[in-house]
């Protein structure tokens, strides 16, 4: 998918033009201001939220986005069923494993995903197609892809979202069906601190 996060509708534009369909976005709110008008346009288009999730955000959420992919607590898994049943949506989810345990980031603790992934899976109205995760900066990613497309497989999960720009390609060694390339098709974005989405 194209990372258009901080990107405005005048550099996706161009992008959806050339025949690119997936994105994804960091933030609900930066995500309501300028989708709505590009979804309406371009009926195709399909839009991945990749950023943390708030349970206040989550209606939200559900009515733009046509994947999640950081579905990291139960109580966040509820919220997401529960708006789905509501808003009869089939919203596709991923859950998100923190594979470095990295307390700064969002997404379960690998040996807490495996119940985590079941207990969703029994939720009603929560769709989870696959796993997403972000490796540490400062580590070797193979090993990251490795431990997540084992436990995918140990789950029978058929969908991958992991690889960014400066990684993608050792993801898709790894099983990758998902990667997330921003820098890499939109040039460098403008610093900006993250927060939930």
């Amino acid at each position: 998918m194209a990372v258009s996060k901080t990107h405005d509708a005048s550099r996706i534009t161009p992008a959806i033009n050339a025949g690119h369909l997936v994105f994804g976005e960091n933030r609900v709110q930066e995500a309501q201001r300028k989708w709505p008008a590009l979804q309406a346009a371009h009926l195709d288009c399909r839009l991945h939220l990749i950023g943390p999730l708030q349970t206040n955000k989550v209606r939200d959420a559900v009515a733009l986005f046509d994947v999640i992919e950081t579905v990291d607590r139960p109580k966040l898994a509820r919220a997401i069923a529960e708006a789905c049943r509501r808003a009869e949506r089939n919203v596709a989810c991923f859950i998100q494993v923190n594979t470095g345990e990295e307390p700064q980031k969002a997404g379960i603790p690998p040996q807490e995903a495996p119940a985590f992934i079941e207990e969703c899976r029994g939720m009603e109205g929560l769709n989870v197609v696959g796993l997403m995760c972000i490796p540490p900066q400062n580590e070797e990613p193979s090993l990251h892809f490795a431990l997540l497309a084992d436990l995918a497989a140990r789950h029978d999960l058929p969908r991958l979202s992991m690889g960014m720009s400066a990684d993608f390609e050792t993801a898709i060694a790894f099983g990758a069906t998902d990667v997330r390339v921003g820098t890499a098709i939109f040039g460098p974005r403008a610093a900006r601190g993250d927060s939930p989405a």
